[in-house]
């Protein structure tokens, strides 16, 4: 194997670390966001219950 192919390999898995990274990055993300919206809306809903 010349030192081309070990480069051309070397660039296709470090690009396909970087889409996998960023995939998953995506959906911990989306899931991050979507707990937070839930996680709001029920402390919005349980503040009416809370006397001061």
């Amino acid at each position: 194997m010349n030192e081309k192919e070990r480069a051309y390999r070397a660039m296709k898995g470090a690009g396909t670390a970087g889409l996998t990274l960023g995939i998953i990055a995506l959906a911990v993300g989306l899931a991050v966001g979507v707990l937070s919206i839930i996680s709001g809306a029920r402390l919005l809903k349980a503040k009416n219950g809370v006397m001061i």
